[in-house]
């Protein structure tokens, strides 16, 4: 919608969702997440089911960014809060298996608005770690340098301060975290 939410259009062209009869429809794609930095609102990233997309149009079109991600699988994705072009996500291994390649919890970054990711490891489990972080569960504040948080279906929430390269678990044993806001204080 541009008028408010009177009316609406689809714009999923470019998608593609095998598990659909027309997997190039117009509508019916499972979209988990859409995120976009501020001062550049035409330029938009999904994780979809099985995807990483971007748009460079508002949504007009889109085109598939997921490049060397381990898995393409996932739900949350979120921007860095001074760079537009750099982005977050957490692959998860399957729709059907909702935790982390091998045990192994990362969250990967793309400082190219995808396509090229490297993975961001330290401080988080890399044994044994068989959580999800859902689509609402990672958020970014507004300070110097980027701070990034998100949570997990195990009940820890995970913080980096300095735009992910290192990350400390600041709370244990919630329950499963199904969002994570953010507010920067000034």
């Amino acid at each position: 919608t541009d008028d408010g939410g009177k009316t609406w259009k689809p714009i999923n062209r470019g998608l593609h969702s095998q598990f659909l009869p027309d997997p190039t429809a117009e509508v019916g794609h499972c979209v988990h997440r859409i995120a976009f930095h501020p001062s550049c609102p035409n330029t938009l990233f999904m994780q979809k089911h099985w995807d990483v997309m971007r748009s460079d149009n508002a949504g007009d079109s889109w085109q598939e960014v997921s490049g060397n991600l381990p898995t393409d699988f996932g739900f949350p994705i979120d921007v860095h809060a001074h760079e537009p072009e750099t982005i977050y996500v957490v692959p998860i291994k399957s729709d059907s298996e909702h935790y982390p390649l091998k045990g192994r919890l990362r969250v990967y970054r793309s400082r190219a608005g995808g396509n090229e990711w490297e993975s961001l490891t330290k401080g988080l489990p890399q044994r044994n770690c068989y959580v999800n972080v859902l689509r609402d569960a990672m958020s970014v504040d507004s300070l110097e340098p980027c701070g990034i948080y998100f949570g997990t279906t195990g009940g820890q929430v995970y913080a980096s301060a300095d735009s992910g390269d290192r990350w400390k678990a600041i709370v244990h044993d919630l329950p499963p975290v199904l969002s994570v806001e953010v507010q920067t204080l000034t």
